[in-house]
């Protein structure tokens, strides 16, 4: 009965060490990865009128040694859109990622655009914020009267 649960042992030890021999080993780090590095990752509007344009720029260089490719940047809501280079970005090259923020609708801004890609870092957090206020209201001008004309009285 030892013998048996002693060669039940060892066989269990043996199928663990097997099995750990197949797990998927982490891939090294590739010392000449692309690098992404941003001017700034925060744009802040500040206050701004309702309908005004809500365009901003994130502009970005590749100090890595080999071609950074953006992957489609996800923003938090529909009211962002982000545009990005779709040709890969050379190392020592710059371009800039376009938010466009949807400004109709009055009150905070407080939006992400998450931007993937083969660096190193692979995702980087944009942000944007700000308020927008509503437009001032527009009054009609007043018709100016004729001048020696007299109002009408019943």
């Amino acid at each position: 009965m030892k013998k048996f649960v002693l060669s039940f042992v060892l066989l269990v030890f043996a199928a663990f060490v097997v099995k750990a021999q197949d797990a998927p080993q982490p891939k090294p780090a590739n010392p000449n990865a692309p690098e992404i590095s941003f001017d700034k990752t925060v744009h802040d509007y500040g206050t701004i009128v309702q309908g005004s344009d809500g365009t901003c720029e994130f502009k970005f260089t590749n100090i890595g040694k080999e071609p950074l490719i953006l992957s489609r940047p996800q923003s938090s809501c529909g009211c962002t859109v982000p545009t990005w280079p779709q040709e890969p970005v050379l190392p020592g090259k710059s371009d800039v990622i376009k938010v466009t923020y949807n400004t109709n609708n009055v009150g905070g801004i407080n939006k992400t655009v998450t931007v993937t890609s083969n660096a190193k870092t692979e995702k980087i957090v944009l942000q944007i914020k700000g308020t927008v206020t509503p437009k001032p209201a527009t009054t009609a001008p007043e018709k100016p009267t004729e001048q020696g004309a007299a109002p009408i009285t019943k």
